[in-house]
Parts: C-alpha cells; sequence; structure tokens
C-alpha cells in the first residue's frame, strides 16, 4: 500500500513546526493509497481527537502528545495510533495491518498505541507509555 505524499508533508509539518495536534489517515478504496482525511491544530484537546476516531472503521492517527514528567519536566512524544475497533470488516482490518509497518516506516515514527476501543487510547494510557518510554531511555543510558 502506497503512502502519499501529503502523509508525509503534514506529518513534517506536526513533528518540526508543531503545526497540529493530531492528523488521521485512511485507506483510499479508489487510489489504493494511504492518505490525510482530517488534520487539526495545536488547540485541538485529547478529547476531540477520540471523538473523531469512528465507531466501526479502521483508521491511522498521528497525536503529538505533551505531558509534564514526574520530575516536573515538559516532553512531547508522538504516537502513531492504529484504531481497530472489534466490529469493523475483516478485509478492512487486513488491508490496515498489511499497510501498517511500511506506513510506520514512512513517517519515521517510534511511538504507538494500538486501540479497539475508547479505553484503550485514554490519556491516562498513553500518559504512562510515555513515561515507560523515558524511563527506558534513562535505564538504557544509565547502563552504556
Amino acid at each position: 500500500m502506497a503512502v502519499d505524499d501529503e502523509c508525509k508533508l503534514k506529518f513534517l509539518e506536526l513533528k518540526s513546526k508543531r503545526l497540529h495536534r493530531y492528523i488521521i489517515y485512511k485507506i483510499d478504496d479508489k487510489s489504493h493509497k494511504i492518505v490525510v482525511e482530517k488534520v487539526r491544530g495545536p488547540e485541538e484537546s485529547y478529547n476531540a481527537f477520540t471523538g473523531s476516531l469512528p465507531e466501526k472503521d479502521y483508521q491511522y492517527a498521528i497525536y503529538d502528545y505533551d505531558f509534564v514528567t514526574e520530575e516536573n519536566c515538559q516532553k512531547s512524544k508522538i504516537f502513531l495510533v492504529t484504531w481497530s475497533p472489534d466490529v469493523a470488516r475483516v478485509r478492512t482490518k487486513m488491508l490496515y495491518a498489511s499497510s501498517k509497518d511500511r506506513f510506520k516506516r514512512d513517517l519515521d515514527v517510534t511511538y504507538e498505541v494500538q486501540a479497539t476501543d475508547a479505553s484503550e487510547i485514554g490519556i491516562r494510557n498513553l500518559k504512562d507509555k510515555a513515561n515507560q518510554m523515558l524511563l527506558a531511555m534513562w535505564l538504557s543510558k544509565s547502563v552504556n
């Protein structure tokens, strides 16, 4: 599955210029490409993000998560969210599953969350994952 150039462009705008809070992507059946479906600005809330994910369809999303660590440091992590509700069509599930690695590689995303319902992408889950990643990075630097 090809990744449309606009996907990469919008991701770079989010990553380097922080112009967006989140980007939602979908597979376009006609062009057989992953394309941008929705882009929202940095003022958007996490609830707006989760509310924009469809109830019955798969999608990829990039979310720029700002948080404060336990040491009171401001941090930001960019997450790839693979949204895969249990009620979606099996054919769609196969398309998204087979294209995820290429999409992730083309955008060069490190952090990932897979969710089948809203409880799995609650803001607390993102914060926990971000803190776990920071701890793992700190431990790997301490060992070296």
